[in-house]
């Protein structure tokens, strides 16, 4: 078949549009914002690309449109897709008809950490020698690619609780029935879909309804919110982690660096394993410990996945290092939620010690353009000694409050340029340059890195 997908360089559609082209269909597709790493890989996967939501793109006409869920009524295609009658879908179901069937699913959900989480089990079970299909909302280091159809029993999603479609506002992970899911949180976020917290706990509870009394659903004791889920009604076995030695609890750690690099693994108080590897952050242990349960679930033993960890590659735009110029290393963050803006930070600021370090901050996301998070963001920021707020076209609300609340230096810039002429003249060797996005940001860092040199 061809295949034409509408919104295809989204992380969730990208990978998506691998997966098909693997089934043997022919695929091209229409994105407005064509930008890497995700249009790097589908160009070199021999995906056509094509810029915008012109009907001349379903010309000829496509057997099947695969829609985005940033697809709306009213943009060319779409209307000229409803009028001529050509057959659609949304990519969730797509991804539920034609690549899950049969297989046993290990599904990731949560705000914060579902595209690591999801690597880092693919990677374990690769390890392993289970061969394990996977979609990953993001490009992993340690794959060539963000999605495989893989060759085993298994596959490993990223299972996103923001909506399927315009005609489908269930969200994504209802499609995918897992047998294993971890739920790594839960906050409010999606402002632009999502009335507010309660909402989103409904979808989760779709969710947990739809995982086999013979599954397992892997969550953190501490998350009071996925409580409050399980309490609506939870007919699978849960298996809890902490961050800390509790011997109640299935899977701890006791941490052996403070930036989270180096960590045991307890299984109800027993050491059973030992983890050292580049990651930093308590949110990556978090992942971790989920991460092995996980495994443990589909018959990987700890030691096995403890290891496999230890040699984990990351994956690109989470705190991925783009370089270090003049003693300036400049990294890549996808954090675009306070709380994850502070962990990452927090991951930084115990790596780095007491070497300067600076926050250019995007704020980007549906949920940030709406405000709905802004009474958080100075403290999120406050382990920065610098910040930089970069207020975008279309924020609806000014940034100037955020900086006036910050007990750190921070400002506001509306010009990329400003921004690159500030840390090219203030930024000395040392320092940590952390830019934080879940878009392209303008190539600020690439012309940063071109600037410095």
């Amino acid at each position: 078949m061809h295949l034409h997908i509408l919104g295809i360089c989204g992380t969730f559609m990208g990978s998506l549009a691998l997966l098909a082209r693997d089934l043997g269909h022919k695929v091209t597709g229409s994105d407005a914002n064509v930008y890497p790493p995700m249009s790097t890989q589908l160009e070199n996967a021999g995906i056509e690309l094509m810029q915008g939501y012109d009907r001349s793109h379903l010309q000829p006409h496509p057997d099947l449109v695969i829609v985005g869920n940033a697809m709306k009524r009213g943009i060319d295609a779409i209307e000229y897709m409803l009028n001529q009658g050509l057959p659609y879908i949304s990519g969730p179901q797509f991804l539920a008809d034609h690549v899950l069937q049969g297989k046993h699913v290990l599904g990731v959900a949560g705000t914060h950490g579902k595209t690591t989480t999801t690597t880092m089990l693919a990677w374990v079970l690769d390890q392993a020698g289970l061969n394990p299909g996977f979609l990953i909302g993001g490009v992993p280091l340690g794959f060539s690619e963000s999605a495989r159809l893989g060759g085993g029993q298994y596959f490993c999603v990223e299972a996103d609780e923001y909506d399927s479609a315009f005609f489908d506002k269930r969200s994504k992970f209802v499609h995918y029935h897992p047998k294993t899911a971890i739920l790594n949180n839960l906050e409010f976020d999606h402002a632009d879909i999502f009335d507010d917290l309660a909402a989103i706990q409904k979808q989760f509870h779709h969710l947990v309804r739809t995982i086999p009394s013979e599954g397992c659903i892997i969550a953190p004791i501490t998350e009071t919110n996925i409580d409050q889920v399980l309490d609506m009604g939870c007919w699978t076995p849960v298996v809890r982690t902490s961050l800390n030695n509790n011997p109640d609890v299935a899977f701890s750690a006791e941490q052996l660096s403070a930036d989270g690099s180096h960590f045991k693994v307890l299984e109800h108080g027993v050491v059973k394993g030992e983890v050292q590897w580049n990651m930093t952050g308590q949110h990556s242990v978090a992942n971790a410990l989920a991460t092995i349960a996980a495994a443990q679930h589909v018959g990987v033993s700890i030691e096995q996945a403890c290891h496999a960890l230890s040699n984990f590659g990351g994956v690109k735009r989470r705190m991925e290092l783009l370089g270090t110029v003049r003693g300036i290393e400049v990294y890549d963050d996808f954090a675009h939620h306070p709380t994850a803006i502070e962990t990452t930070l927090d991951g930084a600021r115990k790596r780095l010690g007491e070497r300067k370090l600076w926050a250019i901050i995007e704020p980007r996301s549906n949920t940030m353009r709406m405000g709905s998070h802004k009474e958080g963001l100075a403290h999120s920021a406050r382990l920065a000694d610098e910040v930089i707020w970069y207020q975008p076209e279309g924020l609806d609300w000014d940034l100037q409050p955020v900086v006036e609340a910050a007990t750190n230096h921070a400002q506001v810039s509306r010009s990329l340029d400003e921004i690159i002429n500030r840390i090219v003249n203030e930024a000395g060797e040392g320092d940590a340059v952390v830019i934080m996005s879940n878009g392209g940001f303008g190539g600020l860092h690439q012309k940063l890195l071109n600037t410095l040199k």
